[in-house]
Protein backbone atom coordinates (compact mmCIF):
# COMPACT_ATOMS: atom_id res chain seq x y z
CA UNK A 1 0.00 0.00 0.00
CA UNK A 2 2.83 2.38 0.88
CA UNK A 3 4.30 1.79 -2.58
CA UNK A 4 1.01 2.78 -4.21
CA UNK A 5 0.80 5.93 -2.09
CA UNK A 6 4.38 6.85 -2.99
CA UNK A 7 3.60 6.43 -6.70
CA UNK A 8 0.49 8.57 -6.39
CA UNK A 9 2.41 11.24 -4.51
CA UNK A 10 5.09 11.35 -7.19
CA UNK A 11 2.41 11.48 -9.91
CA UNK A 12 0.74 14.46 -8.22
CA UNK A 13 4.10 16.17 -7.75
CA UNK A 14 4.75 15.79 -11.48
CA UNK A 15 1.32 17.24 -12.23
CA UNK A 16 2.24 20.35 -10.26
CA UNK A 17 5.58 20.69 -12.03
CA UNK A 18 4.01 20.26 -15.46
CA UNK A 19 1.21 22.68 -14.56
CA UNK A 20 3.74 25.37 -13.65
CA UNK A 21 5.78 24.80 -16.83
CA UNK A 22 2.68 24.91 -19.02
CA UNK A 23 1.91 28.43 -17.80
CA UNK A 24 5.35 29.85 -18.55
CA UNK A 25 5.71 31.72 -21.83
CA UNK A 26 7.46 34.62 -23.52
CA UNK A 27 5.00 36.93 -21.78
CA UNK A 28 4.86 35.23 -18.40
CA UNK A 29 7.70 34.42 -16.02
CA UNK A 30 7.66 32.17 -12.97
CA UNK A 31 7.38 35.16 -10.64
CA UNK A 32 4.06 35.96 -12.33
CA UNK A 33 2.52 32.62 -11.32
CA UNK A 34 0.43 32.18 -8.21
CA UNK A 35 0.13 29.05 -6.10
CA UNK A 36 -3.62 29.04 -6.64
CA UNK A 37 -3.23 29.16 -10.45
CA UNK A 38 -0.71 26.33 -10.48
CA UNK A 39 -2.87 24.17 -8.21
CA UNK A 40 -5.94 24.80 -10.38
CA UNK A 41 -4.03 23.90 -13.56
CA UNK A 42 -2.87 20.68 -11.85
CA UNK A 43 -6.44 19.85 -10.87
CA UNK A 44 -5.75 20.19 -7.14
CA UNK A 45 -7.03 22.19 -4.24
CA UNK A 46 -4.54 24.88 -3.15
CA UNK A 47 -4.08 23.16 0.22
CA UNK A 48 -2.93 19.98 -1.58
CA UNK A 49 0.01 21.91 -3.04
CA UNK A 50 1.64 22.08 0.40
CA UNK A 51 1.82 18.30 0.64
CA UNK A 52 4.44 18.40 -2.13
CA UNK A 53 6.16 21.79 -1.92
CA UNK A 54 6.70 24.14 0.99
CA UNK A 55 5.94 27.17 -1.18
CA UNK A 56 6.30 28.53 -4.71
CA UNK A 57 10.00 29.18 -4.19
CA UNK A 58 10.63 25.48 -3.58
CA UNK A 59 8.66 24.65 -6.72
CA UNK A 60 10.68 27.17 -8.72
CA UNK A 61 13.99 25.78 -7.48
CA UNK A 62 12.81 22.29 -8.40
CA UNK A 63 12.01 23.49 -11.93
CA UNK A 64 15.50 24.99 -12.23
CA UNK A 65 17.13 21.78 -11.02
CA UNK A 66 15.08 19.65 -13.42
CA UNK A 67 15.83 21.94 -16.38
CA UNK A 68 19.56 21.77 -15.68
CA UNK A 69 19.49 17.99 -15.23
CA UNK A 70 17.50 17.47 -18.44
CA UNK A 71 19.97 19.57 -20.41
CA UNK A 72 22.98 17.74 -18.98
CA UNK A 73 21.40 14.36 -19.73
CA UNK A 74 20.73 15.40 -23.34
CA UNK A 75 24.34 16.50 -23.77
CA UNK A 76 25.61 13.23 -22.30
CA UNK A 77 23.50 11.37 -24.85
CA UNK A 78 24.95 13.62 -27.56
CA UNK A 79 28.48 12.70 -26.49
CA UNK A 80 27.53 9.03 -26.75
CA UNK A 81 26.44 9.65 -30.33
CA UNK A 82 29.70 11.50 -30.98
CA UNK A 83 31.65 8.43 -29.83
CA UNK A 84 30.05 6.53 -32.72
CA UNK A 85 31.24 9.14 -35.22
CA UNK A 86 30.28 12.65 -36.18
CA UNK A 87 31.21 16.25 -35.55
CA UNK A 88 31.54 16.95 -31.82
CA UNK A 89 30.63 20.60 -32.13
CA UNK A 90 27.84 20.18 -34.67
CA UNK A 91 26.07 17.40 -32.76
CA UNK A 92 26.42 19.31 -29.47
CA UNK A 93 25.01 22.55 -30.88
CA UNK A 94 22.09 20.79 -32.58
CA UNK A 95 21.32 18.93 -29.33
CA UNK A 96 21.35 22.16 -27.35
CA UNK A 97 19.07 23.88 -29.85
CA UNK A 98 16.67 20.92 -29.77
CA UNK A 99 16.43 21.46 -26.01
CA UNK A 100 15.68 25.16 -26.56
CA UNK A 101 12.97 24.31 -29.11
CA UNK A 102 11.37 21.37 -27.31
CA UNK A 103 11.72 22.71 -23.76
CA UNK A 104 11.37 26.42 -24.34
CA UNK A 105 9.56 27.00 -21.02
CA UNK A 106 12.43 25.38 -19.10
CA UNK A 107 15.04 27.33 -21.04
CA UNK A 108 13.19 30.63 -20.54
CA UNK A 109 13.10 29.83 -16.82
CA UNK A 110 16.89 29.39 -16.73
CA UNK A 111 17.45 32.61 -18.67
CA UNK A 112 15.11 34.73 -16.59
CA UNK A 113 16.03 33.44 -13.16
CA UNK A 114 19.75 33.74 -13.89
CA UNK A 115 19.33 37.50 -13.64
CA UNK A 116 16.13 37.59 -11.57
CA UNK A 117 15.51 39.26 -8.23
CA UNK A 118 15.74 36.07 -6.17
CA UNK A 119 19.26 35.36 -4.90
CA UNK A 120 18.33 31.72 -4.30
CA UNK A 121 17.11 31.32 -7.89
CA UNK A 122 20.19 33.06 -9.31
CA UNK A 123 22.44 30.77 -7.29
CA UNK A 124 20.51 27.68 -8.44
CA UNK A 125 20.74 28.61 -12.12
CA UNK A 126 24.43 29.49 -11.86
CA UNK A 127 25.04 26.17 -10.12
CA UNK A 128 23.36 24.27 -12.97
CA UNK A 129 25.36 26.18 -15.58
CA UNK A 130 28.56 25.48 -13.66
CA UNK A 131 27.74 21.74 -13.58
CA UNK A 132 27.12 21.90 -17.33
CA UNK A 133 30.41 23.71 -17.90
CA UNK A 134 32.43 21.33 -15.73
CA UNK A 135 31.04 18.25 -17.50
CA UNK A 136 31.94 19.76 -20.86
CA UNK A 137 35.38 20.73 -19.56
CA UNK A 138 36.08 17.18 -18.36
CA UNK A 139 35.00 15.82 -21.73
CA UNK A 140 37.19 18.26 -23.69
CA UNK A 141 40.19 17.55 -21.48
CA UNK A 142 39.89 13.80 -22.03
CA UNK A 143 38.74 13.71 -25.66
CA UNK A 144 41.14 16.39 -26.97
CA UNK A 145 43.97 15.83 -24.47
CA UNK A 146 43.83 19.46 -23.39
CA UNK A 147 45.46 21.15 -20.44
CA UNK A 148 42.83 21.30 -17.65
CA UNK A 149 42.74 25.09 -17.45
CA UNK A 150 42.51 25.45 -21.23
CA UNK A 151 39.69 22.88 -21.34
CA UNK A 152 37.75 24.82 -18.73
CA UNK A 153 38.26 28.13 -20.56
CA UNK A 154 37.07 26.56 -23.82
CA UNK A 155 34.04 25.01 -22.11
CA UNK A 156 33.15 28.27 -20.40
CA UNK A 157 33.37 30.19 -23.68
CA UNK A 158 31.28 27.57 -25.47
CA UNK A 159 28.56 27.60 -22.81
CA UNK A 160 28.42 31.41 -22.84
CA UNK A 161 28.01 31.43 -26.62
CA UNK A 162 25.36 28.73 -26.85
CA UNK A 163 23.24 30.12 -24.00
CA UNK A 164 23.31 33.56 -25.60
CA UNK A 165 22.43 32.06 -28.98
CA UNK A 166 19.66 30.00 -27.39
CA UNK A 167 18.07 33.20 -26.12
CA UNK A 168 18.12 34.60 -29.65
CA UNK A 169 16.75 31.37 -31.13
CA UNK A 170 13.59 31.53 -29.02
CA UNK A 171 12.16 34.24 -31.27
CA UNK A 172 13.49 33.01 -34.62
CA UNK A 173 11.82 31.09 -37.41
CA UNK A 174 13.30 27.82 -38.72
CA UNK A 175 15.46 29.41 -41.42
CA UNK A 176 16.89 32.03 -39.06
CA UNK A 177 17.61 29.36 -36.47
CA UNK A 178 19.46 27.18 -38.98
CA UNK A 179 21.65 30.15 -39.95
CA UNK A 180 22.29 30.87 -36.27
CA UNK A 181 23.34 27.25 -35.70
CA UNK A 182 25.81 27.42 -38.61
CA UNK A 183 27.31 30.61 -37.14
CA UNK A 184 27.65 29.07 -33.68
CA UNK A 185 29.36 25.98 -35.07
CA UNK A 186 31.93 28.19 -36.83
CA UNK A 187 32.53 30.26 -33.71
CA UNK A 188 33.04 27.18 -31.57
CA UNK A 189 35.41 25.67 -34.15
CA UNK A 190 37.53 28.82 -34.04
CA UNK A 191 37.64 28.60 -30.23
CA UNK A 192 38.45 24.88 -30.33
CA UNK A 193 41.34 25.44 -32.74
CA UNK A 194 42.77 28.14 -30.53
CA UNK A 195 42.38 25.96 -27.43
CA UNK A 196 44.14 23.02 -29.10
CA UNK A 197 47.04 25.22 -30.26
CA UNK A 198 47.40 26.93 -26.90
CA UNK A 199 47.23 23.65 -24.97
CA UNK A 200 49.90 22.13 -27.24
CA UNK A 201 52.24 25.05 -26.53
CA UNK A 202 51.71 24.72 -22.79
CA UNK A 203 52.43 20.99 -22.84
CA UNK A 204 55.68 21.53 -24.77
CA UNK A 205 57.09 23.81 -22.07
Amino acid sequence: MSGVRAQQKEKTRRQIIEAALSQLSAERSFSGLSLREVAKEAGLAPTSFYRHFADMDELGLTLVDEAGLTLRQLMRQARQRIAKGGSVIKISVHTFMEFVENSDSSFRLLLRERSGISAAFRAAVNREIRYFTLELSDYLQTANKLDAEVAYLQANAAVTIVFSAGAEALDMDKKEREQLIDNIVLQLRFIARGANDFSARIQKK
